[in-house]
């Protein structure tokens, strides 16, 4: 007989922000998951006091690997803030692309649970794009416009990533020009 590997609190944390992906909030519920995952509902109990917790521990996950950590790398990275919103850019929108988690918390904004993460990302999204710009000169109600235009663009890309993808530059060049014109509108004076 061969012996199971025993859950840890990430393989939940992993299998709620699958079924998230796939099903929205509403998809994370005990019963399903312990199924996916060949559990019982007391493994789950284990290491969640309740659903809630789970969905919780689900949304701080997607918040930290989503903005908290892409923003300490950017930000602590030794690069002016030309090629900090540079490398930024580049790499939320090759992200929105393989976030299938995002589109989903977007379409239950007022979730009691999903609303303050939200809340959370996107003001720390819009922070960080507005001091990038602001440290390249622009003032502050203009960084903070563009930045609104820079995360405006980011949400539509998202969309379009998944509900149209044929409509994105595919080749590395085509690419490449998307993004630098996208710079070019974001840091013109």
């Amino acid at each position: 007989m061969t012996q199971r590997r025993r859950l840890t609190t990430e393989d939940w944390i992993d299998a709620a922000l699958a079924a998230i992906a796939e099903g929205g909030v509403p998809a994370v519920a005990v019963e399903p998951l312990a199924a996916r995952l060949g559990a019982t509902k007391g493994s789950f109990y284990w290491h969640f006091a309740n659903r809630d917790a789970l969905l919780d521990a689900a949304l701080a996950r997607w918040e930290a690997r989503t903005t908290t950590e892409v923003i300490e790398e950017i930000t602590g990275a030794a690069d002016g803030p030309d090629v900090q919103l540079r490398a930024l850019v580049i790499r939320v929108i090759g992200a929105a692309e393989s976030d299938r988690v995002g589109p989903a918390l977007l379409a239950t904004p007022a979730h009691p649970a999903v609303a303050p993460v939200l809340a959370r990302a996107t003001r720390a999204r819009l922070d960080v794009i507005t001091t990038l710009l602001r440290r390249l000169g622009l003032p502050a109600a203009q960084a903070r416009h563009r930045a609104l235009l820079a995360y405006s663009a980011y949400l539509g890309h998202a969309q379009l990533a998944h509900s149209t993808p044929d409509e994105l530059p595919t080749s590395k060049d085509a690419r490449r020009a998307y993004l630098d014109h996208v710079l070019r509108v974001l840091t013109a004076r």
